[in-house]
């Protein structure tokens, strides 16, 4: 553990959505007064109809993880429709491809509000049902953020499959969740090489025979000699399909999503979220956690495969109006400069990155770097496992030029959304520690005996009550759910990692 201690910029602070004091005040009393604080915090968003109780949660088993229920909304429309008004021109994504001399786009709200509703009213026209679970197997294009805001519009069940996964993987997924629908492209790009995507999506058919219908998107027009039975041809059938698309009014813990995590040695889990406390979560931490202003422009570097991409490529940035980079490629190609050169190129105000690839940029030094400015980042952000004190020194000295403060975030596929981090305006930052946690979030530290760690100390990292972006079960297997991650310590979400938590009340995630 690392004890160098690295004081908030006092600019930064002065301008922040949060500092200290206010982190402070809103931390207790979302302890203190949880149903008040939640209530607060859900009008952020549209409602179609108020909720009539904040919660219903219970650890113990059998669990129950209920939020904001009877409420009705749509998440679609809070990501897409309601901007209209005041932002119809404002960019809500540049997408940046593959190749760098290869043209990208610059999607308006207005464009995407198009998109989503011709999409929508294709997915509609074959026979795609509110409830129904649509498999989307996509590379990092805008397309793939159309299929994914068309299922939810339409009140269909989105399962996205990473692109990068086998045809057994992808039709493990598709029998799993009873998908009837999958949508791909031909192929991706990624990295200058090319991704057979529609090859791959084919010979996963073959062990789906529940399956009714394939979606193609041509991307890259390179696999036109492949043909299924099942196949529909995206942008022919776009030209005839409407803008305007009716929602469909969701109740609060309908389903939005289910993703896969994998198991480590069963099959892989599907984790299931429900759509009115997790789009509620996601809009508060991107906000917060990233302290996103209007004038920003901000980048998650992940994929829509992941969990990072749900909640901070789309719902979270999306339900806030925010603009952001959508990129198709690597970022160490053509070469290492190239994430530099779109955090210039968009004038990038926030980079949102793995420490995998900080590290993998370290190592080719900072001869790379001068090849940028890199003057527009004002913040800097960490996910996916923890980040070891000399990355978060490097990102911070060599990248942000010791200006932008780090988020450290710990979180997972299963939680929704960020759970523990510095907070940018309101805490000292501490290289390698995930900091402290976010409003309403409680953790705690269990030892061996099961007993729980009160100060400084190291133990399994568990959660003691709800919070809305949870997950509600494991699709079909509410069973497994209990087992996976309430047995360990009952009363507790057990996050299967370790922490240590130091004098200063500091979270440092050790690891599974």
């Amino acid at each position: 553990m690392s004890e160098s201690q690295i004081p908030q910029n006092p600019e930064f602070s002065k301008t922040a959505l949060i500092n200290s004091s206010r982190y402070e005040e809103l931390y207790k009393a979302s302890l203190s007064q949880p149903e008040e604080f939640w209530d607060e915090q859900a009008q952020r968003i549209d409602w179609i109809q108020p909720w009539t109780r904040v919660s219903e949660t219970s650890f113990d088993r059998p669990v129950n993880i209920k939020w904001f229920l009877d409420g009705k909304l749509n998440a679609c429309y809070n990501c897409v429709d309601r901007h209209l008004p005041e932002h119809a021109d404002r960019v809500a994504f540049y997408w940046e491809p593959d190749h760098p001399e290869n043209p990208g786009q610059t999607i308006t709200y207005q464009n995407l509000y198009d998109q989503v509703g011709r999409w929508s009213n294709l997915l509609r026209k074959h026979g795609v049902q509110k409830g129904d679970r649509v498999t989307i197997y996509m590379p990092m294009i805008p397309e793939a953020i159309y299929s994914v805001l068309a299922c939810a519009r339409i009140g269909a069940v989105h399962s996205v499959v990473f692109a990068g996964f086998s045809p057994k993987s992808l039709a493990e997924r598709i029998n799993d969740c009873d998908s009837h629908f999958l949508i791909t492209s031909d192929e991706g790009r990624r990295g200058g090489k090319t991704i057979p995507l529609k090859h791959n999506a084919i010979e996963a058919t073959q062990l789906c025979p529940d399956l009714k219908k394939l979606f193609v998107f041509e991307h890259t027009q390179g696999a036109s000699n492949l043909k299924h039975s099942l196949e529909v041809n995206v942008i022919e059938e776009l030209k005839s399909c409407s803008t305007e698309s009716p929602l469909e009014t969701m109740d609060a813990e309908d389903p939005l999503f289910i993703l896969y995590t994998s198991g480590s040695t069963n099959k892989p889990k599907g984790v299931l979220h429900t759509t009115g406390g997790y789009l509620v979560y996601a809009s508060l931490t991107h906000q917060y956690v990233f302290d996103y202003k209007p004038e920003d422009t901000y980048w998650c570097a992940a994929d829509i495969g992941w969990i990072t991409g749900h909640s901070y490529i789309v719902y979270g940035p999306l339900s806030n109006a925010a603009t952001s980079v959508l990129f198709e490629g690597v970022p160490t190609w053509p070469d290492c400069s190239r994430l530099w050169q779109i955090v210039d190129k968009h004038q990038v105000n926030t980079l949102y990155t793995a420490p995998t690839l900080i590290r993998a940029l370290m190592r080719e030094g900072d001869a790379l770097l001068q090849s940028s400015s890199r003057d527009s980042l004002r913040l800097l952000g960490s996910v996916g496992e923890p980040i070891n004190p000399e990355a978060w020194s490097w990102y911070h000295k060599s990248v942000g030029k010791e200006k932008c403060p780090i988020v450290d975030t710990w979180w997972q596929t299963e939680t929704g959304g960020i759970l523990i981090t510095p907070l940018p305006g309101a805490h000292d930052l501490k290289p390698g520690s995930a900091t402290k946690p976010f409003f309403g979030v409680q953790p705690c530290l269990v030892n061996d005996e099961g007993q729980k760690i009160e100060g400084p100390g190291q133990g399994a990292l568990c959660i003691e009550h709800s919070w809305p972006g949870q997950m509600r079960t494991l699709y079909k297997n509410h069973e497994r759910f209990e087992e996976t991650y309430f047995s360990q310590h009952p009363g507790k979400y057990f996050s299967g990692d370790g922490a240590q938590r130091d004098q200063d009340g500091f979270y440092w995630i050790t690891g599974r």
